[in-house]
């Protein structure tokens, strides 16, 4: 499965760079195919795995409340989606 989630720190103000951080730097860790960015970050991997890291990189925001956002394709069978996607696009992009 891919999830795409962006974790939005609140009631520390407007800066947040470091509070995302923090969460990113739990999905890194992770292992796990992902990317970063200015929006949301992605992650791909089994349902479980998942959500697990999802939850530790919304423990690990230090802020008093934290918002989540998720959008998730669960598609049983399918390997390397983070980057099969976007290249089907771009091979589509090509075509004309």
């Amino acid at each position: 499965m891919l999830v795409a989630f962006a974790i939005t720190p609140l009631g520390v103000g407007e800066s947040v760079g470091r509070q995302v951080a923090q969460s990113i730097r739990i999905v890194r860790d992770s292992g796990l195919p992902n990317r970063t960015d200015s929006m949301f970050t992605t992650i791909e991997g089994e349902w479980d795995e998942v959500m697990d890291v999802i939850r530790r990189a919304v423990e690990a925001v230090d802020a008093p409340r934290v918002g989540l956002t998720l959008k998730a394709d669960i598609r049983p069978g399918v390997t390397d989606a983070i980057t099969s996607k976007v290249e089907s696009i771009e091979r589509h992009l090509s075509d004309g």
